[in-house]
């Protein structure tokens, strides 16, 4: 059976580290960060911490939460009908809805890492790193304004990503079997 999995959880958590250890078992990645980058590109805005956070609640004010997941649903239809797909970044309760009233198999994976865990690693991290206040602001406006906490919650499956990377794989490889084993 085909899989669509949907990889949330907060900035820092290892949401990249999963979907790409996904890509490469064959997954095809839909990322959802992806869209608002394009928008803003698309309206010639430099892609700051703070111009990101602007732009994607004011987006999602003009639009509704779900906005991100409608503008992707094509390319999600598109990728799940070849096979396995991998969505990394959902936010928001809405977009999860949007998603699993057209998908009914969407499982999701929450990564979550200790805080302090976290922010050391947005903060050394070399694409896209935050400072100590950023990466706090960047949090709260993410639990306060685009509903970030739903689908965190609602998470079919958890990986703890406090330790190494091969506690981490076979995390996801047990949560994968997991899911085979569901869908016989």
């Amino acid at each position: 059976m085909k899989k669509l999995i949907a990889i949330v959880g907060m900035s820092g958590s290892g949401k990249s580290v999963a979907t790409t250890y996904l890509e490469d078992q064959g997954y095809k990645k839909i990322y959802f960060g992806g869209v608002i980058y394009d928008e803003m590109k698309k309206a010639g805005i430099e892609i700051t911490p703070d111009s990101q956070k602007v732009f994607r609640e004011n987006l999602r004010k003009e639009h509704g939460m779900g906005v991100v997941a409608k503008i992707l649903l094509p390319k999600i239809e598109e990728a799940y009908s070849k096979g396995n797909t991998v969505l990394d970044g959902l936010y928001s309760w809405d977009e999860y809805l949007i998603l699993k009233e057209k998908f009914i198999d969407l499982k999701l994976i929450c990564v979550c890492t200790d805080k302090k865990i976290r922010y050391n690693r947005v903060e050394s991290r070399p694409d896209r790193p935050f400072g100590h206040e950023d990466i706090i602001k960047r949090d709260v406006a993410e639990i306060e304004n685009s509903a970030k906490g739903g689908p965190i919650a609602f998470a079919d499956y958890y990986i703890l990503n406090n330790g190494d990377l091969n506690s981490f794989y076979n995390r996801l490889e047990e949560i994968l079997e997991s899911i085979d084993n569901e869908e016989q």
